[in-house]
């Protein structure tokens, strides 16, 4: 299921969307609190985002802009200020979509849903699993953040890469040892501490702080 956050002050038109995209089954969430909208964006993680130009004390443009900072979500502005200043600044802000408003609800699920086939099922054939900003690109065995490579060693890679194939579920550390002896190196649970350990502090150096969370007893989920 595509998770949809969406930015839109109007309560009329985000029902309307809300309970549109809810008919496709799409999870969507709603910004709750305009002065923390990244704050809620990354709480969510979602895999596209929609975003009114005038919004309560900063604009699309400025949350666009946020947003690509830690993020290559893919973006739709949706406004009625549609001329073609506005489409141009949402473009350049890194927006991937300018929908005007008033909108037919069908062409707005079309258009979205040709977005995420663009983004989504485009990376998974070459092979890239991306998270909370992170990409690996498992053909050329990379780790990159905000466009800067993160080297790992490749028990560190394969400890991401087991990890991010079940992101959002907890991995146990038994499973770990098991992939790690694919390479046909034998890893104990100390090794496994140490090679957890060293990546953790890869990434918090690389800026993605808290990516890995330990669940006691059961194993890490990211």
């Amino acid at each position: 299921m595509y998770k949809v956050f969406l930015a839109e002050d109007d309560d009329g038109i985000a029902n309307a969307i809300i309970k549109r995209l809810s008919e496709w089954e799409f999870e969507v969430r709603r910004a709750d609190n305009y002065r923390d909208v990244m704050g809620e964006f990354k709480e969510f993680e979602p895999h596209i985002v929609m975003l009114d130009i005038s919004l309560p004390f900063y604009n699309g443009f400025h949350w666009c802009s946020e947003i690509r900072q830690i993020s290559k979500c893919p973006v739709v502005f949706i406004s009625s200020a549609s001329d073609n200043l506005n489409i141009v600044t949402a473009m350049n802000m890194g927006g991937d979509d300018f929908i005007a408003k008033p909108f037919d609800l069908s062409v707005l699920v079309a258009k979205i849903q040709a977005i995420l086939r663009r983004s989504y099922d485009f990376a998974e054939n070459i092979g890239v699993i991306t998270h909370k900003g992170a990409v690996l690109n498992t053909a050329d065995a990379t780790l990159k953040f905000n466009g800067e490579k993160i080297d790992l060693t490749k028990n560190e890679y394969r400890i991401m890469e087991t990890l991010l194939e079940n992101k959002g579920k907890v991995v146990s550390r038994e499973r770990l040892m098991n992939r790690l002896w694919e390479t046909d190196s034998f890893v104990d649970e100390n090794t496994l501490s140490v090679n957890i350990a060293r990546l953790r502090k890869k990434l918090e150096q690389a800026g993605l702080h808290d990516f890995i969370t330990t669940k006691i007893g059961m194993g890490y989920i990211v």
